[in-house]
């Protein structure tokens, strides 16, 4: 008799647990990004076993510069730009035939020169070169083989501070599911009834 108690009172324990756990969303709406201070985020809260922490990382995009056009003559680059959302964390792909082009960073007076005044500059040359954006503010990138610049190979962007963007929160998970007195109500009648058959 008393080994049945004892398997009860762990059935009941086993079922009553995921009712009383609590799911929290990691950062709340600001999800996993840097710049958010997650000690600051955790005080207060009484994390428990049982309890889950969701993580919503940001989302970075990769751009591949000219899209299906990639990186050419006959391009409009700036057109290109318009309506994209440049993010410190994206990254931009520039695709090429090797040896037909090549990329090169190079400030805003270079850029209107299409030139470059760095003469320690080496420019990008594999077809398939990645640039991350890692800093925010304006970036300008050139194709510096014969007029290539000129022609209009040359794309300035402008990359802002802020990371791409976070996810909404599944329903129900963000910032924490608080146990419903409900939920914990229907769990205890539910063993109460299991409890009846087996002590039947």
């Amino acid at each position: 008799m008393a080994f049945r108690a004892f398997l009860i009172a762990i059935f009941i324990a086993a079922a009553v647990a995921p009712a009383l756990a609590t799911d929290y969303m990691v950062g709340d709406d600001k999800g996993w990004a840097s710049g958010v201070n997650y000690t600051e985020w955790a005080q207060g809260k009484d994390f428990r076993v049982g309890d889950t922490l969701s993580i919503a990382p940001a989302l970075a995009t990769d751009y591949i510069i000219g899209d299906n056009a990639f990186w050419t003559l006959g391009v409009n680059y700036t057109v290109w730009t318009e309506g994209k959302d440049f993010r410190v964390g994206d990254t931009l792909m520039f695709m090429y035939k090797p040896g037909s082009h090549n990329v090169l960073s190079v400030n805003g007076d270079d850029f209107e020169k299409c030139t470059s005044s760095n003469v320690s500059a080496v420019p990008l040359m594999s077809g398939h070169d990645v640039i991350p954006l890692t800093s925010p503010g304006k970036k300008w990138y050139i194709c510096d083989i014969g007029d290539h610049c000129s022609r209009g190979m040359k794309l300035v962007i402008t990359v802002s501070a802020a990371e791409g963007p976070i996810p909404s929160p599944t329903p129900g998970t963000s910032p924490a599911v608080e146990v419903s007195p409900w939920r914990s109500c229907a769990w205890m009648v539910a063993m109460m009834a299991v409890y009846r058959m087996i002590m039947a």
